[in-house]
């Protein structure tokens, strides 16, 4: 196979114009390449007068025997001979299972996980608080419908089947490097599980909150296809060790089930858990995080910026990155952008409020919106010791809560400026779900992260011209950005209780979708690695 780097077509191109370029590039006839792969596609728009799509392709040739004859004669270095290797599960070990192992949340770590470890005969129990989605789904609506009353705690935004990214753009992008193949194993799931197949090629995959209701179904099924169980409204009250060896898990009802392998997939929102694990001994450590707005824009202003046009047409709705150091040497970035979206009230607790950004597929939306957010580190954090971080953000969406009275607070990036409460929106129409409310921001934040949040939107609109704009919708408590702890383990993936895994965004060791899914993957791995399946 031949992989060829930087082919660059402009946008709105013939589909038959990638054969016609790959074969001029390799000096071959189209009718030598049997197939063409798009590996890649990535939008180049810094000409806005000519916006191009950036490809990376594989080829191959009818007769196979030709390709390093064909790359010698490129004489290029983005052509070049490639093997692609599959990811493979290890071997199983030989250490007797006799229960067999249990995964805690069904989020993607545990998901992935448990379809690991099923596909792999180890008949995994994952047990979720929560609800399945099609229920879950109906809670969550009721809750932004009908407020706080209608909250239901082991099941809304955070929790239940999917995890937190069920209600959100279902990005899947992700920085980490994968050289064993984890990551197109979870696309690829993703799209047997019904996910638009453009994720195994978009530089920037996005399923969409509607599309991920249908895909989490299909992925449990499969799980349970494959000799896995599911069960739901299962709340693990607290580990049952023995000795610093995992015994089991207890759960809320006083159900005791048995386990010499307990893979720990909770989110980062299990601050009850949390708490618990601290009190058994499991090690934790207290980390940097980050909290913030969301901040709403209309979509065609970004669409403007970034592509040179109000339509972005089959480009899709435009998204944006941006970052800023400040003076005080805090981060200031955006996170969770959300291209053609809703912002959401996505608490989980009584008496406490946070949002989140939620889009579509078709990212159809009027507005795009993102997390601004700024880095905290544990000297921000009001105790020490690992759950510091949590009574920080407990701290901040209490604070949000009584602002907007149990609903979103919300001010006109202006006003926040200026240090006074909004009266009006502007020209950039509200896009929520949940109730919102005009408050005073300021009084939400530390002053310290409030500058460098005004700090860093000046920098951002050097960037993007009008991002500061005075109507801007601003958002609290954007608080929920990553674990605020990490769970100690080895080399191994173990904890310092062994036979317990800690993977996944909650064990502090992922930062969205993909690389949660690949995490637990990983942590199966090295429960299949050390054990035989179950008798």
């Amino acid at each position: 196979m031949i992989r060829i780097h930087q082919v660059t077509l402009p946008v709105g191109h013939e589909p038959g114009a990638l054969k016609k370029k790959a074969a001029k590039l390799l000096r071959v006839s189209e009718e030598e390449i049997r197939t063409l792969t798009v590996v890649r596609r990535s939008i180049d728009a810094r000409k806005k007068t000519e916006l191009l799509y950036s490809y990376i392709l594989d080829a191959e040739l009818i007769d196979g025997r030709h390709e390093a004859a064909a790359v010698k004669r490129a004489k290029s270095v983005n052509i070049r001979l490639e093997k692609e290797e599959p990811h493979r599960f290890p071997g199983p070990g030989s250490e007797r299972l006799r229960e067999r192992p249990v995964i805690v949340g069904a989020g993607p770590a545990g998901l992935f996980a448990a379809l690991s470890l099923a596909e792999n005969g180890y008949r995994p129990l994952l047990l979720e608080q929560g609800d399945p989605v099609e229920t879950r789904v109906k809670r969550v609506e009721a809750f932004w419908s009908g407020g706080e009353e209608k909250l239901d705690l082991r099941s809304n935004v955070q929790f239940g089947e999917g995890g937190a990214g069920t209600f959100s753009d279902g990005k899947l992008n992700t920085m980490i490097k994968d050289p064993t193949g984890r990551g197109r194993r979870v696309l690829r799931a993703f799209v047997e599980a019904g996910a638009d197949s453009s994720i195994l090629w978009d530089a920037k995959p996005h399923i969409g909150t509607d599309v991920l209701r249908t895909v989490i179904p299909n992925l449990r099924a499969r799980i349970q296809t494959a000799g896995g169980e599911v069960r739901f409204g299962a709340c693990v009250q607290e580990l049952l060790p023995e000795n610093g060896i995992v015994r089991g898990v207890r759960l809320e009802d006083g159900t005791v089930i048995p386990a010499a392998a307990v893979l720990l997939a909770v989110g980062h929102s299990a601050r009850e858990l949390f708490a618990v694990l601290e009190r058994q001994g499991v090690s934790m450590e207290p980390k940097a995080f980050a909290v913030g707005f969301r901040i709403q824009h209309p979509q065609a202003q970004i669409n403007l910026r970034q592509y040179g046009r109000v339509d972005a047409g089959e480009l899709g709705a435009a998204p944006y990155k941006v970052t800023a150091k400040t003076g005080s040497s805090r981060g200031v970035y955006s996170f969770c952008m959300c291209p053609g979206g809703f912002v959401v009230n996505a608490s989980s607790e009584r008496g406490r409020l946070a949002v989140n950004g939620m889009s579509h597929f078709d990212r159809g939306a009027k507005n795009a919106n993102s997390a601004l957010i700024v880095t905290v580190t544990p000297r921000d954090f009001p105790k020490a010791g690992p759950l510091g971080g949590v009574e920080f953000q407990r701290r901040l969406e209490e604070k949000a809560f009584s602002l907007g009275g149990g609903r979103i607070p919300i001010q006109l990036f202006g006003d926040f400026s200026a240090h006074t409460c909004s009266k009006a929106f502007g020209d950039v129409e509200p896009q929520f779900c949940g109730g919102f409310a005009f408050a005073n921001l300021r009084e939400l934040m530390p002053e310290e992260l409030n500058q460098a949040f005004l700090e860093g939107m000046a920098q951002f609109a050097r960037v993007l011209p009008g991002f500061d704009r005075p109507d801007a919708i601003l958002a609290g408590v954007e608080s929920r950005t990553s674990s605020p702890l990490r769970m100690v383990r080895d080399e191994w993936m173990e904890s310092n209780i062994k036979g317990l895994f800690p993977c996944g965004e909650g064990a502090g060791y992922a930062g969205g979708i993909t690389s949660a899914a690949i995490d637990g993957i990983k942590a199966a791995e090295e429960i299949i690695r050390r054990f035989a399946p179950p008798g």
